[in-house]
């Protein structure tokens, strides 16, 4: 089992950064790809980041390449979603996600364990 929990969110204007962070709790984390999805008021959750298991293998979603990097601590049992460059849209309620016993997962379905979420507000 993989307890997770999200922080970092939080208000930045547009062209800012944030730094969020996804503390996992439980022995299966090492074995987990890890997620990292958004989900904006009145939309469906969208994929943003996947990691891998090895953290060698990273994959995004087209909105956001280029400004946004996952990455994974091992001995911190933690992962991170480096947000630069944030626009407007990318405001949303950002959710980690464990796929255990995975490599690497892009589908929500694909995930086992989820967080209870961190918000990140961009203003214009």
């Amino acid at each position: 089992q993989v307890q997770l929990v999200e922080s970092g969110g939080g208000l930045v204007q547009a062209g800012g950064s944030l730094r969020l962070s996804c503390a996992a709790s439980g022995r299966a984390f090492s074995s987990s790809g890890m997620g990292w999805f958004r989900q904006a008021p009145g939309k469906e959750r969208e994929f943003v980041a996947a990691l891998s298991r090895t953290g060698i293998s990273t994959y995004y979603a087209a909105s956001v390449k280029g400004r946004f990097t996952v990455s994974r601590d091992g001995a911190k049992n933690t992962v991170y979603l480096q947000m630069n460059s944030l626009k407007p849209e990318d405001t949303a309620v950002y959710y980690c996600a464990a796929a255990v016993n995975s490599y690497f997962k892009t589908e929500a379905r694909e995930y086992d364990y989820w967080g209870q979420g961190t918000q990140v507000t961009v203003s214009s």
